[in-house]
């Protein structure tokens, strides 16, 4: 697993790199971070008397290290206090490690197409590398042939929702696609596809809204084939200082704690659009493990002290 999971990172670098991309080294403490969805909490830590929060994602200072650089990305640790039950899905980790990039004005379609080639990418240096590794870890590496051929598909939100409603899934169309959703998709599929169109309700104040369509944002989600999951999330970002407030209100943010963010939005920030892959994720998926934990060296699972 360490050997495949050695792969994907050389390959993810040398794809960004020759794409022009600058390695961030982003912090793992400061005075705010992403606040999250679908449950997870933050961890404060002590930090001289103040109160610091352990990165959840690295959002905000990819936002902000774009006034460095148009094209950045990082791949480091975060942590989520994942609610006890995501550990029976078989795909959450508290502490995991993320692929982050960031690319100052672009679009979402910018996005998407380079989180499609990072993944193929991956794929064909692991299937060239590692071939022996898959072999013994039982991988049917034929799954790949549509995602290789391919590109990945495509439905927006309102399309998930009604194809799971039909399928007899209680979906809420106002939210995220449930976990149980995302793998009904997910194990009809013949190779990734995006989710695109998100309700405004359902993701934090970053992604940005339409501006064609209000209450629809700018954003998507990776989900694998063969029942795997989300593998990415990503969106345009809000770069507009009156915006952003409105929606940390909306979100129930209290935008004071935001101080340093919002004076560098007031400032400088750049329109961009970005994503996070998870990389245990990605690498369960084309390993082919039952649970993203077998991935990890020292796994972290939701509910569970040891």
């Amino acid at each position: 697993m360490l050997r495949v999971q050695q792969h994907v990172l050389t390959s993810v670098r040398a794809t960004l790199t020759a794409r022009g991309f600058l390695e961030l080294a982003v912090p793992l403490v400061g005075p705010v971070t992403d606040p999250g969805v679908r449950g997870a909490k933050q961890a404060d830590v002590d930090y001289y008397g103040a109160t610091y929060k352990i990165m959840t994602s690295a959002i905000l200072y990819k936002q902000a290290a774009l006034l460095a650089s148009d094209k950045i990305f990082s791949i480091a640790p975060n942590l989520r206090l994942e609610p006890p039950e995501t550990a029976a899905t078989g795909r959450h980790l508290v502490e995991f490690h993320q692929i982050d990039v960031e690319i100052a004005d672009a679009d979402r379609a910018e996005a998407m197409e380079l989180a499609q080639s990072l993944v193929r990418e991956a794929v064909t240096v692991v299937m060239r590398e590692a071939s022996a590794e898959l072999e013994l870890l039982g991988r049917d590496t034929g799954a790949f042939a549509e995602l290789l051929a391919q590109p990945f598909g495509h439905m927006s939100h309102a399309e998930a929702v009604a194809g799971l409603q039909k399928l007899g899934v209680a979906q809420n169309a106002t939210a995220e696609i449930a976990w149980e959703g995302e793998r009904v998709l997910s194990g009809k599929a013949t190779r990734p596809f995006f989710i695109t169109g998100y309700p405004k309700g359902s993701r934090g104040f970053y992604d940005r809204e339409s501006r064609s369509e209000p209450g629809v944002l700018r954003n998507f989600d990776l989900i694998a084939s063969e029942g795997y999951g989300e593998l990415a999330s990503g969106a345009e970002r809000e770069y507009e200082a009156g915006r952003i407030i409105t929606r940390m209100r909306e979100t129930g943010e209290n935008p004071a704690k935001y101080g340093w963010y919002l004076d560098l939005v007031r400032e400088s920030i750049r329109p961009s659009a970005g994503f996070g892959i998870g990389l245990e994720r990605l690498v369960r998926y084309i390993t082919g493990a039952a649970e993203v934990w077998q991935v990890c060296a020292f796994p972290k699972l939701p509910g569970q002290v040891a």
